[in-house]
C-alpha cells in the first residue's frame, strides 16, 4: 500500500510540473464552458437589416422604429430603390431587407391586408429561418396593436435570396472547405520538421549548404500539391454530387484558395518549428485549428452574436476570412471588388507567418 501511495504521489508531481497537461486539464474545460455558455450563441441578436420604405408614412416610420428598438435587429441601411438590395447583401453587412410597399398606411387604416415583403439572405438557411420567424412575430405584434383581427392574421411575403430551394449545401459547403483545408494543411506540415528533430536527421539538414528558406519550401511543396488536389476534389464533389453551382469566377475562387492553402501550410511549419515532439505538434495543430474554425469562423455560430472582444479574436483566424470569401464567390457570385479586403487580410497573414517561420527557424540544435 505504501508503494502504491508513493507511485501515486510521483504521478501527481509529474502532472503538476507539466504546464501543458495542466492547461489541457483545467484551461480547456473553462474556455469551452465560457465559449458555449456565454459567447457562442445561435440566437438572433443585433442582426443587421435594411429597410426600403416606399410608403414614408407615420405608420411605416412607427414600424421601422419598432424593429429598430428590438434587441434582435439593428436597422443598418435605409434603401431608396429595390435595385440596391443586391449590393447591400453582397456587402455582407445585412441579413434581411424589409420592403414596405407604397400604400401600406392606406391599407392599414382601411383594415385591408397591408402586406410586407421580407427578403432574406439564404446562404445560411438555419439563421435565415430564425430571422424570418423573429421578424414575423414583430410584424404580427405591430398588426395586433392596430386592433384589427383581419390584420392579425396577415403573413409577410418571404423570399430567400441566393437559396430559394432552401438547400443545406450552400451553408455547409463553404464551411467544410475551410475546415478541411485548414486541418489537413496544418496537420500535415506540423509534423514535417519536428519529425526530423525526433529521428536525428535535422543535423544533416543544418550542416548542408541549403538555406533555411529552402528547407521550409522543400517541406511545404509536397503538401501544397496534395492540398491543391484535395481542393479540386472538394469543388468537383460540390458541383456534381451536391448540385451546388459556382456562381462567381472559378479562377478567383481557385486563386484565393491557393493563398489560403499557403497560409495554412506556413502555420503548420511554424508549429513544427516551435515544438519538439510529433505528439505535441499534432495536439497543438488540432486544438489550434479545428476548435477556432468551428467556433469563430462564422460557420456554426453567427459572429455578430458574439461579444466584441471575441469578434476581434475571430478576425485573427484565417478560416473566418476564407469562409466569407468562398460563400460570396460560390453562392452570391461576387467579384474581387467586394472581397478584396478579405484577400488582403489573407495575404497579410501569409506574409506574417512566413516571416515568423524564418525568424524562429533555428540553425543550431540545442
Amino acid at each position: 500500500m505504501k508503494q502504491l501511495i508513493t507511485f501515486v504521489r510521483k504521478e501527481f508531481y509529474h502532472v503538476l510540473r507539466d504546464r501543458r497537461t495542466l492547461l489541457i486539464l483545467f484551461g480547456m474545460p473553462v474556455v469551452q464552458v465560457l465559449l458555449f455558455g456565454f459567447a457562442l450563441s445561435t440566437e438572433v441578436k443585433n442582426t443587421g437589416i435594411g429597410v426600403l420604405d416606399q410608403d414614408k408614412s407615420p405608420n411605416s416610420i412607427e414600424l421601422i422604429s419598432k424593429i429598430h428598438a428590438n434587441p434582435y435587429f439593428d436597422v443598418d441601411k435605409n434603401l431608396t430603390a429595390i435595385h440596391e438590395a443586391e449590393d447591400a447583401f453582397q456587402a455582407g453587412k445585412i441579413r434581411m431587407i424589409v420592403v414596405i410597399p407604397a400604400r401600406f398606411s392606406e391599407n392599414l387604416s382601411a383594415g385591408k391586408k397591408a402586406q410586407l415583403q421580407l427578403i432574406t439572405d439564404g446562404t445560411d438557411i438555419n439563421l435565415a429561418n430564425q430571422i424570418n420567424n423573429f421578424m414575423s412575430n414583430i410584424l404580427l405584434d405591430f398588426y395586433g396593436q392596430k386592433a384589427s383581427p383581419v390584420l392579425a392574421g396577415v403573413q409577410p411575403e418571404i423570399r430567400m435570396l441566393y437559396n430559394p430551394q432552401l438547400k443545406g449545401a450552400p451553408n455547409f459547403v463553404p464551411g467544410v472547405m475551410a475546415l478541411i483545408l485548414l486541418i489537413l494543411c496544418v496537420l500535415m506540415t506540423a509534423i514535417a520538421i519536428v519529425r526530423e528533430k525526433e529521428t536525428g536527421t535535422m543535423e544533416v539538414l543544418l550542416v548542408s549548404p541549403m538555406k533555411p528558406w529552402i528547407i521550409i519550401l522543400a517541406k511545404a511543396i509536397p503538401y501544397f500539391i496534395l492540398s491543391v488536389l484535395i481542393l479540386i476534389s472538394i469543388i468537383l464533389l460540390s458541383v456534381t454530387l451536391l448540385d451546388l453551382p459556382i456562381k462567381g469566377n472559378l479562377m478567383l475562387l481557385f486563386s484565393v484558395s491557393i493563398i489560403f492553402i499557403i497560409t495554412n501550410l506556413l502555420l503548420g511549419i511554424l508549429i513544427s518549428i516551435l515544438t519538439d515532439t510529433q505528439q505535441s505538434a499534432m495536439l497543438i495543430s488540432l486544438i489550434g485549428t479545428m476548435l477556432p474554425t468551428v467556433m469563430l469562423s462564422g460557420f456554426m455560430f453567427p459572429i455578430e452574436n458574439m461579444p466584441i472582444p471575441l469578434q476581434a479574436v475571430a478576425n485573427l483566424i484565417p478560416s473566418k476570412w476564407y469562409y466569407e470569401i468562398v460563400k460570396n464567390i460560390m453562392i452570391k457570385g461576387v467579384g474581387l471588388e467586394v472581397i478584396w479586403k478579405h484577400v488582403l487580410v489573407l495575404l497579410g497573414m501569409m506574409v506574417v507567418l512566413f516571416v515568423l517561420a524564418m525568424k524562429k527557424f533555428k540553425i543550431r540544435l540545442e
